[in-house]
This record gives structure tokens, C-alpha cells and sequence, in this order.
């Protein structure tokens, strides 16, 4: 009735109204909970106001403000870091700007030469003019390379293959198809490398460090010219010139002038010259000897140039090689195929003076010329030369007939195995039973008369 009163206006009643359930009356008279208050300090309270910014929506507290709540201390790791790195990255460029400033000043040394005596040098596909001026004579194109610097040195002459090697490349010339050079130069970006590279060259021989020092490869066309280089368009102006082209193909032999400091290592190193025989030669200075199969062979290349130029390379020379084999032992007998190459080491100034070394890669550069014209042997010295090399073949050859029997033997059980298996599979378990026992006694009496034979 009081709540149809309050819908039409009627004052509702204020009697209390009782609970039917008594389970909850002990807590009718419980006072409401209140937050413990936390005691704050005076400092925090003052932190904790918020405070207005001008120009800005909403408050900003200290929390925001990085420079307040930080200190010096709390970047502890990133100050012992971030030297670490820029001094990285200051000794890497440097390293490398350090390498390739010595690459260019060798290429820009010896860049007169092999232009002088190559139509092509460097990476360019179109042969160019010499940007270097004419010189008169050896001695003075020596002084000359060796006066010029690598700042202005055209970019495709060289190339970086990594941070410590480069590499250019030379061809068109008589007698020679091409040549490949390659520079290899301490890791001076990598100090860690280098001093660890150095501590353990102390205990082992076999990971001592190399000096630095050029390499090239020479190939010689010996005859086959017609595979490098390709014949002229017809109708075109070259086509109907006549060229005569003489007889660049000389006799096969391995021939070596090396530093008796890497004598062992390259004996080691190299299978060509295993062949050959290492004896002092009184031309030649005391710190060199002669790896040679003939000793007329050693006659025909000690030429008076190349003894002199060798002299006065001194310490900076490592080897010259002249082979036909190759420089890892062939393990086929395709493998065993001439391929006649010149190779030369020389380690790199620490001066920068390369003038001690010029006539020795010049001397090195012609010395296929030498070799078409005089390196044509007495018959008894070629069938010596030629009497080791097909020592050499019947030990491969020999290893090759036996891997080849073996694979024969194992081809034969496998269609031996094949056979029994599709002979079994159309069999009855008697059956089955029957041929098993029929192979053992076969086995059986094979291993009687073995026994037999023995007794």
C-alpha cells in the first residue's frame, strides 16, 4: 500500500525495514572501511603535486623529466662502450685506407711497365693510351715508376677483392694470353687478428703469418692461340690482314729460383716442384738455390738479366717458377694434363721503394720470350723429364685401376644380391628353406678348401 502511496504523491513510510534472514545482523551495526593512510614524507609530497606546464594539455611530473630522476652513474656501461666502438671503427678505416693507399702506389709504380709492355692493363674493355709520359730506356722508366704516386690512379686498373687483396689483370701481348696479379696485404683493420695470428706463428710453423707481397700467374699461349684469341669478323678491316704468328709452343719442364727461407714450404706446398731436384747454383747469390729436373734446363734459363735482376731484388724475393705441372697433386689422370704457367713472389717494401725489385717483373714479364726461343731441349733430357712423368701417371694410374676393380666387384654383388632376392620373392617358405640351406653348404666348402690350401 506505502508503494502505490509514493506513486501518487503520498509520503512513504520511514519504518526500518527488517531483514527476513538473521544470519547477517551482527553486522548491521559495523562501521564502513576506510584507506589506512601511508605516511608520506615532505619531499615526495612536494614531487608528487602536479604541476601545470604552460602552453601544454594535462601535467607533467618529475617521472618525465629524464634529466631529474638520472644520474652520471646509471650510464656507467654505455660510457666503457661507446669508446670501444668508435675506437674500432677509427682503426678499421684507418686499416683499410692504410692497405689501399699501398695498393695504389705499387699499381702506380708498375703501371708504365705493364702498360709498355701490355695493350690491356687493369679492368678497362677497350685498350687506352698510357696516360704516363714516354721514357727512354730501362733505367729510365725504373726511375720514373718509381716517382709516381696512387692518388690519381684511374679506378679500373685495380680492383679490391677484400680489405687486404686486390687484384688487376694484363693481357695482349706476344707470346703471353694473359696475366693475373693479386696483392695480398696485412689485415691492419683487425689488430686482434694480426697479434693473434703472430703468437701462434711462434709455436707453429705451419700458421705462420706471410709477409706482404705480389703474386702473378703468367700464362703462356704455348702454340694455342687459336683458343684465346677469337678470330676477326669477316668483312671488318682486321680480316683481311695476314698476320704471321710464330711458334709460341716450347718443351715442358718445372724450373724454380727460390728463397731458401720458403724452400721447405714451397716443397711442401707444391706438387710441382717434388719433381724436381734442389741444388745450389754458383751464379746465384748464396741465400737462393735452383729446383730444377735437368741441369741444362737450369743452363738455358740463368741468363745474365735474370741473375742480375734476382741480385738486386735481395731479401724481397721469394720465387720464380716456371712449370708445366700443377701446384696440387692430381689425384686423376685428367688431372695429370700440362698446363704450363709462370709464377713470381715478391714481398712488398715496408719503404715503399720498389725500384730494388722492377728489374726482376720486367725480367719476369719477357721471360716467355726467352722461353720460345730457346727453351727446346736434347732429346736424352726430354725423355728424363718425360720418364718421371709417367712415373707419376702409372702411380695414379695404378690407383685408378684398383678403385675401378673395386667398383666392379661391388657393381657384381649388387646384381648378384638382386637376382636372389627376385628369386626368393617367387618361392614357398619350403622352398626358401631349401635354397638357404644349399648357400650354406656352398659357403661351406669354399671355406674347406681354403682351409685346404693352407694346410
Amino acid at each position: 500500500m506505502d508503494y502505490f502511496k509514493s506513486l501518487v504523491g503520498g509520503t512513504p513510510s520511514q519504518a526500518p525495514v527488517v531483514a527476513d534472514d538473521s544470519d547477517f545482523a551482527d553486522f548491521a551495526d559495523a562501521p564502513a572501511p576506510s584507506p589506512v593512510s601511508i605516511p608520506v614524507s615532505p619531499a615526495d609530497a612536494q614531487a608528487a603535486e602536479p604541476t601545470a606546464t604552460p602552453g601544454h594539455r594535462g601535467t607533467y611530473t618529475k617521472w618525465y623529466r629524464v634529466w631529474e630522476r638520472t644520474q652520471p652513474s646509471d650510464f656507467m656501461m654505455e660510457a666503457v662502450l661507446v669508446p670501444i666502438i668508435l675506437l674500432a671503427l677509427l682503426v678499421y678505416f684507418w686499416g683499410t685506407r692504410q692497405n689501399k693507399r699501398k695498393a695504389k702506389k705499387w699499381m702506380a709504380v708498375h703501371a708504365p711497365l705493364l702498360e709498355r709492355e701490355f695493350a690491356l692493363v687493369g679492368y678497362s674493355q677497350i685498350p687506352k693510351v698510357t696516360p704516363y709520359g714516354e721514357v727512354q730506356g730501362d733505367s729510365s722508366l725504373f726511375e720514373a715508376s718509381a716517382k709516381l704516386a696512387g692518388d690519381n690512379l684511374p679506378d679500373d686498373l685495380l680492383k679490391e677483392k677484400a680489405a687486404w687483396e686486390y687484384e688487376t689483370y694484363a693481357s695482349g701481348r706476344q707470346n703471353v694470353a694473359f696475366v693475373d696479379f693479386r696483392i695480398y696485404l696485412k689485415r691492419r683493420m683487425n689488430p686482434l687478428y694480426l697479434a693473434a695470428e703472430e703468437i701462434t706463428g711462434m709455436f707453429f710453423e705451419s700458421v705462420k703469418p706471410k709477409p706482404e707481397r705480389v703474386e702473378a700467374v703468367l700464362y703462356p699461349f704455348d702454340g694455342k692461340e687459336k683458343d684465346f684469341v677469337p678470330p676477326p669478323v669477316p668483312g671488318s678491316a682486321e680480316a683481311g690482314k695476314t698476320k704471321s704468328v710464330g711458334n709460341s709452343a716450347y718443351d715442358p719442364f718445372v724450373f724454380a729460383i727460390v728463397n731458401k727461407l720458403a724452400m721447405r714450404r714451397l716443397r711442401d706446398e707444391r706438387y710441382d716442384l717434388s719433381l724436381t731436384f734442389t741444388k745450389d747454383n754458383a751464379k746465384l747469390p748464396d741465400w737462393t738455390t735452383v729446383m730444377s729436373e735437368s741441369a741444362e734446363v737450369t743452363d738455358t734459363l740463368l741468363t745474365k738479366e735474370l741473375v742480375a735482376a734476382v741480385n738486386q731484388a735481395g731479401d724481397l724475393f721469394e720465387y720464380l717458377i716456371v712449370s708445366d705441372q700443377a701446384a696440387d697433386k692430381p689425384t686423376t689422370l685428367n688431372e695429370t694434363t700440362p698446363k704450363k704457367r709462370l709464377h713470381i713472389s715478391l714481398k712488398l717494401p715496408s719503404d715503399g721503394n720498389y725500384l730494388p725489385t722492377l728489374p726482376l717483373f720486367q725480367a719476369f714479364l719477357r721471360l716467355p720470350d726467352l722461353l720460345v726461343s730457346q727453351a727446346r731441349f736434347r732429346p736424352e733430357v726430354m725423355r728424363k723429364i718425360h720418364a718421371l712423368r709417367e712415373t707419376e701417371k702409372a702411380k695414379l694410374k695404378k690407383i685408378s685401376d684398383k678403385e675401378a676393380e673395386e667398383e666392379r666387384l661391388k657393381a657384381l654383388d649388387r646384381v648378384k644380391k638382386e637376382e636372389r632376392e627376385r628369386k626368393m620373392k617367387g618361392m614357398s617358405a619350403e622352398e626358401q628353406r631349401k635354397f638357404l640351406e644349399r648357400e650354406n653348404e656352398k659357403q661351406r666348402k669354399k671355406a674347406e678348401k681354403k682351409m685346404t690350401r693352407r694346410g
